[in-house]
């Protein structure tokens, strides 16, 4: 094909394409981009102009993508190759609305977290801590605390010595909106406690410091996120662990473990200290490919 037959809309996309060649853009995107584009040039057919296209059009491409049975992914894909493309038309002059704007993102899947089996857990609770511990007896603890009790990172690091109240066995925690919950104290998560509060005390008082928090960093201070956070990932990875755990991961481990061994969602609600019993649902999707395996695994109509 000439290219005088060519459509305004295919001349600007070809147009749109070399530039991102020229501003040396990843081979990736640009095939990508390619690709999507040219479909829609495709839908839109001969002879087609800036001018005829608006959101109710763009629309109506992403509703065709998806009666070709492409994902939500490809298709939120192709309309930020749209978006992009009207970004570059307007710099250029050749359009002065952007109508892709106008146009919703589809909404996407939350992926979870692959959690640690119980048994990974109890591996990492159940032994010595590894040598990568700084602090043996306080990163027991916060392993115990997040897997434990199912609390944020931020609710950890702002526990108080006051907050534990040892004779009903439960820890003061403030969540989001300074909500304040009680969490039940386990036996295993008190025992860590017993052995590391005279550790913390010894180094408190040799550095001549008072602090009010229950986890300290060997300066006395008060424990930050991130540092949760890379002593959670040290400790995993010499245990064997995914590089990609978190003290979230222990929080979604400590509600998927408690639905695997029976737990309701309200109790499991109550004790994360979920607003909406929605947010503890996601917990089922992963629960659900655990019994499905092992229904595989088992049921005589299942082979």
């Amino acid at each position: 094909m000439t290219d005088k037959k060519r459509s305004a809309v295919e001349k600007g996309i070809d147009q749109f394409l070399r530039s991102l060649r020229e501003r040396n853009s990843s081979p990736h995107t640009i095939k990508a981009y390619a690709t999507d584009l040219e479909q829609f040039a495709e839908f839109l057919g001969e002879g087609a102009k800036w001018d005829d296209i608006d959101h109710v059009r763009i629309r109506s491409f992403l509703s065709h993508l998806y009666e070709r049975g492409l994902s939500k992914t490809s298709v939120a894909r192709a309309l930020a190759a749209l978006r992009s493309l009207y970004k570059w038309l307007a710099r250029e002059g050749m359009v002065e609305q952007n109508p892709a704007a106008l146009v919703s993102t589809p909404k996407l899947a939350k992926k979870l977290p692959r959690v640690p089996s119980i048994e990974e857990m109890t591996t990492i609770l159940d032994g010595p801590m590894p040598e990568q511990a700084a602090f043996p007896e306080r990163d027991r603890v916060i392993f115990e605390l997040l897997y434990g009790c199912g609390i944020r990172n931020s609710e950890l690091i702002g526990i108080n010595l006051d907050h534990i109240y040892w004779s009903n066995e439960a820890i003061l925690v403030r969540g989001k909106g300074k909500k304040e919950r009680f969490v039940p104290l386990s036996d295993s998560a008190a025992i860590a406690l017993r052995e590391y509060l005279p550790k913390r005390q010894e180094l408190l008082s040799r550095l001549r410091r008072n602090n009010p928090a229950l986890v300290v960093n060997n300066r006395g201070g008060r424990l930050t996120t991130r540092s949760v956070g890379r002593i959670v990932k040290a400790i995993a990875i010499a245990r064997g662990l995914s590089p990609d755990v978190h003290p979230h991961t222990l929080r979604h481990a400590f509600g998927t473990h408690m639905l695997e061994e029976g737990a309701d969602l309200r109790s499991i609600q109550e004790l994360l200290g979920h607003e909406r019993l929605a947010t503890t649902q996601r917990y089922t999707q992963l629960s659900m490919k655990k019994v499905l395996e092992v229904y595989d695994q088992t049921h005589p109509r299942a082979k």
